[in-house]
């Protein structure tokens, strides 16, 4: 599936637990609630950041985008398309990871809210 003009998408309900997931949402956003085990890179310092994604993420698996619905992934997935990474954006985002009954924690591992 594709969102937008060629962007690689994947559906929540295609990813499984062990997959490498890049949360791009700003730090309230995360603060609030976040998919266990995601990596959280804020999309607005992304590009100071990018080492950090490329220590972290599998050298021949997935890194799969998410944000809260979809839109600020989708740009972050092209951007690591173009330097050859592959990756996807989560359709939907956490709103969809929500909804299909995923889990979203704190950093403290309580219950979360997608705000």
């Amino acid at each position: 599936m594709h969102f937008g003009s060629g962007v690689p998408t994947v559906e929540v309900s295609a990813l499984s637990d062990g997959d490498f997931l890049l949360d791009v949402r700003e730090d309230e956003e995360w603060e609030a609630g976040h998919a266990a085990g995601a990596l959280h890179i804020p999309m607005s310092e992304f590009v100071a950041r990018y080492g950090e994604l490329t220590e972290a993420a599998p050298q021949d698996g997935r890194v799969n985008v998410i944000c809260r619905s979809g839109g600020r992934s989708a740009q972050v997935t092209m951007y690591l398309a173009q330097q050859g990474i592959d990756a996807a954006n989560v359709a939907g985002g956490m709103q969809a990871w929500e909804d299909a009954g995923r889990p979203v924690i704190t950093d403290a591992g309580a219950p979360g809210a997608v705000v």
